[in-house]
């Protein structure tokens, strides 16, 4: 997952790569990332993946380093996990993640296990190599819609990049919004009894690595 490749990537790699935490190889990409950003379907999406681009050329590294842990890692709206703002850290979101490794499994892929199957940047990236990973993003828009306004509301940069991705998307339907409107009223679930999902170790194998 590094901007330091010479070949266009897709709108969904780069907002993969934008979502990660900045390291010096994310700044010393900046120049392939920019030219990245034409290959957006959208209009939109170019113009917010330029602004967000725009703040890393103007923020010092050690400062964008700060704003993505306190964004993050510190705000329970702002996590990166595309099941997390509905269901928390509850059984209920266990049972949720056997739909991320299932498409996974699938593809023919196997996520690495240093996050969670959710993880967006994780899903962006597989979205970038298959249609079934674009698949899981439109079945979870309303979770995207959820990040895009809690990031909205923290005013931050990062904003700009679901931005760039929603308008890679359809836009949510009649029921997405309820799910949106239910959901942000609440906020994440508190409870914590494990996010281990029920399901043997055969259903979720693959057969390559996905990192």
């Amino acid at each position: 997952m590094t901007p330091a490749n010479t070949s266009p990537i897709s709108p969904y790699k780069l907002a993969s790569v934008l979502l990660q935490y900045p390291t010096i190889a994310l700044f010393d990409g900046l120049d392939h990332l920019e030219r990245t950003v034409r290959f957006a379907r959208t209009g939109h999406s170019r113009e917010s993946f330029d602004r967000f681009l725009g703040w890393l050329r103007s923020t010092s590294p050690t400062e964008v380093a700060q704003h993505y842990v306190a964004t993050f890692d510190l705000q329970r709206r702002c996590a990166l996990y595309l099941t997390y703002y509905r269901q928390g850290d509850t059984r209920k979101r266990g049972m949720a993640l056997l739909e991320f490794k299932a498409a996974y499994r699938v593809a023919g892929f196997t996520p690495s296990d240093t996050e969670l199957p959710d993880y967006l940047p994780l899903v962006l990236e597989f979205a970038a190599l298959c249609q079934r990973g674009r698949e899981l993003l439109r079945r979870h828009r309303a979770d995207l819609e959820l990040l895009r306004r809690a990031l909205t509301e923290a005013a931050t940069p990062y904003a700009d990049v679901i931005e760039a991705i929603c308008a890679q998307l359809p836009k949510p339907r009649r029921r997405d919004w309820i799910l949106v409107r239910r959901a942000w009223e609440k906020g994440p679930p508190a409870e914590e009894v494990g996010l281990e999902p029920f399901a043997p170790p055969e259903y979720l194998a693959g057969n390559k690595e996905f990192s």
